[in-house]
């Protein structure tokens, strides 16, 4: 397990799947991930399996760990690692809406980082998230990701185009 202030990091199993399923089929959770469809637990069993072969990154459960037991509240991971320039893409989801804007999602955000940069040696991590998730945003400046681009345009979600905002932040940032 990684240790954060607020939170852990943990592998996935596949008895956490029916809770992605949960978080992922709520429209609310997942109007600020990049998936749009409904998902069946059979398509995230299937997702799982590939999780496993692959050698690029991690998917990490988020416990929170103010209380006596652990609550699993969402997943955060590290995607793409390109190996050769010491690089990857990072995503977060906080699927327990009761603990949206209470910090967990900064701590899980800076415990992932600095596993990223201490113990993968990575370089560079960046990410992408949409023009409308201000809390999202918010969590990424406060951890140090600075703005880089902007995808315009590049979301069509709720019957409207949205820009795709592009953020990374380097090692010596962090």
């Amino acid at each position: 397990m990684i240790l954060g202030e607020k939170v852990r990091l943990r592998a996935i199993e596949r008895g956490d799947l029916s809770t992605f399923v949960r978080w992922f089929n709520d429209p609310e959770v997942r109007h600020y991930l990049l998936m749009y469809m409904p998902m069946s637990l059979a398509e995230e069993e299937k997702w799982f399996e590939e999780q496993l072969q692959k050698r690029d990154g991690r998917i990490f459960a988020i416990e929170a760990i103010d209380g006596d037991q652990p609550v699993h509240i969402g997943n955060a991971g590290i995607h793409d690692v390109d190996w050769k320039n010491r690089m990857a893409e990072v995503g977060i989801a906080i699927g327990e809406k009761d603990y949206w804007g209470k910090g967990y999602g900064t701590d899980a955000l800076r415990t992932l980082l600095r596993f990223a940069f201490q113990e993968m040696n990575l370089h560079r991590v960046q990410l992408r998230v949409h023009d409308y998730n201000a809390r999202a945003i918010r969590c990424y400046e406060k951890c140090g990701f600075q703005h880089e681009g902007c995808l315009r345009e590049a979301l069509f979600r709720d019957g409207e185009y949205h820009d795709v905002l592009l953020m990374g932040i380097l090692a010596d940032e962090f």
